[in-house]
């Protein structure tokens, strides 16, 4: 599969970066190409206007163009993916999410389909092939999910495009695409608990510290980025010990969780390998085993 994009070559200072410096997990750019919204940041013969495409099912967002490289992230159906190059049946670029940077399977990709726009939420939901709750269940999608759809009644609405054309979403499972601000974030993320660890992951088949509060916020309708150093430095407000409460960020090096109330942490681990709530004295005695900083910091979103 080869997608069109468009060029340009533009000529100007070497790693001029007046916003602060490049990450490349969240700026695309290689030695021979980068986003067209680099141009003026960094010099590389390429620039690329990306071409936007929509994820046809969940599938890891990639270190590399090999199925088998590491995951750095998930992509849920119905989101969209910005596609900067395509080699060995896979394509490079980024989220349009959360702007992450990676390789997605091409035939992970389809065209942008078309409709009013909905998030799958607050709980994984069912598709059916009639607009009745007894009809036969011809799809399942989780939790962050995003959806084309048109209005069918006062209980259902019909998926108007996209891969799930013509089947049916109870309304109860239909969120604004911006999430919904009246939901509780926290009572997202206790949805998780007994969801497998898995290294990148955003959804209850396996997910990791920085995807569940991820996930949980932007349902929720607060921006949130993806890695665990990323989401402690967007938040500013320092809590000083003894006034730790629920729903503040406990933050080491690497790893990230939310706070139930002052001694009880929710957070996905791998020594565990699950999402797990435990009391925050056991997660502390172990960071202190593991070489690192025992106490977490703690912040307020």
């Amino acid at each position: 599969m080869s997608l069109p994009r468009t060029v340009s070559r533009i000529s100007g200072p070497r790693n001029t970066d007046p916003l602060g410096p490049l990450d490349p997990r969240q700026h695309a750019w290689r030695e021979d190409l980068a986003d067209i919204a680099l141009a003026g940041r960094i010099a590389v013969p390429l620039y690329v206007q990306p071409v936007e495409r929509e994820l046809l099912r969940q599938a890891p967002l990639l270190s590399a163009d090999r199925s088998d490289s590491v995951a750095v992230s998930e992509l849920l159906p119905g989101e969209r993916f910005a596609v900067l190059d395509t080699g060995h049946g896979h394509a490079w670029g980024y989220s349009m999410a959360d702007h992450y940077v990676g390789h997605v399977a091409l035939d992970a990709l389809g065209p942008p389909s078309l409709g009013v726009e909905g998030l799958i939420g607050p709980g994984d939901a069912l598709l059916f092939r009639k607009p009745n709750i007894k009809a036969e269940v011809a799809a399942e999608l989780p939790l962050g999910s995003r959806l084309r759809w048109e209005d069918h009644d006062e209980r259902f609405v019909r998926i108007g495009s996209g891969p799930h054309a013509g089947l049916f979403l109870h309304r109860r499972h239909l969120l604004p695409a911006g999430g919904d601000m009246s939901l509780d974030w926290v009572e997202i993320a206790l949805r998780f608990v007994g969801a497998p660890y898995r290294w990148g992951g955003r959804s209850r088949a396996g997910i990791d510290c920085s995807g569940l509060i991820q996930i949980s916020r932007q349902l929720a309708g607060l921006p949130c980025r993806r890695d665990s150093d990323m989401q402690f430095a967007d938040l500013s407000e320092d809590v000083p010990q003894g006034d730790e409460q629920r729903g503040d960020i406990a933050w080491w090096p690497g790893h990230i969780g939310i706070l139930l109330d002052r001694n009880t942490l929710l957070h996905a681990n791998a020594h565990w390998m699950a999402c797990r709530i435990e009391p925050l004295a056991d997660v502390i005695a172990r960071a202190g085993q593991n070489g690192g900083p025992a106490e977490p910091r703690i912040r307020r979103p």
